[in-house]
């Protein structure tokens, strides 16, 4: 007596791979079972087989409702059981999510970044005094920041007034103020710059920075 060899060219395919063929074999051999009662049972049992395979999902709100979804999803929607949950359908599951809405960005100074944009239309609308001064210059100042990030040259603080008068739709000027930005050593730190380390002491044999005579 010879073994029949199944080929994978003659094998269904696997709709959720990672339940395994087995698996599927199992709900393909329940949705032919002709008793209803029968049927149901092996369905349940086949519900605790998926959520042995899915321990670390347990605590996950909804995980039962999950796996029954499946369940149908793998007997190609065919499977009629009683469940718990309401019967996914073959359009729910071709339907397209909305598309999410991404935050717009000026592509001229996409390197600012949106939360300055959120903090420029918050401060646009104070009413004017110190308080919404302070607020602009630290706004201008990470505005400096930003672009030094970007661009490592020099920034003339003429060229952030003009972008955040640009960006705030010509309600905030800073071109009358005193006050200069901060320097652009001040907002960039040197990366190349060498940091004291206990690390580095062990290496010149040194104790606490200073040397011993």
């Amino acid at each position: 007596m010879t073994n029949a060899l199944e080929y994978n060219s003659e094998r269904s395919k696997l709709i959720i791979p990672e339940y395994g063929r087995h698996l599927q074999k199992m709900v393909e051999h329940t949705v032919n079972i002709e008793d209803d009662q029968e049927r149901n049972k092996v369905a349940n049992s086949i519900i605790a087989v998926m959520g042995n395979m899915n321990p670390h999902l347990r605590d996950v709100p909804d995980f039962q409702h999950k796996l029954w979804d499946q369940l149908f999803i793998i007997s190609d929607f065919k499977l009629n059981v009683e469940s718990p949950f309401p019967k996914p359908t073959r359009e729910m599951l071709a339907e397209r999510p909305e598309m999410l809405e991404y935050p717009e960005n000026n592509p001229k100074y996409r390197f600012y970044g949106n939360n300055i944009k959120r903090m420029i239309d918050a401060a646009k609308d104070y009413e004017e005094g110190d308080f919404k001064e302070a607020l602009v210059l630290t706004i201008a100042n990470h505005m400096k920041k930003s672009y030094l990030n970007w661009n490592r040259d020099s920034v003339d603080d003429e060229v952030i007034f003009n972008h955040l008068n640009e960006l705030s739709n010509g309600k905030i000027s800073l071109k009358n103020i005193d006050e200069d930005l901060s320097r652009a050593s001040d907002l960039v730190r040197d990366a190349g710059k060498k940091k004291y380390t206990k690390s580095s002491n062990k290496k010149t044999g040194r104790k606490g920075g200073r040397k011993r005579h």
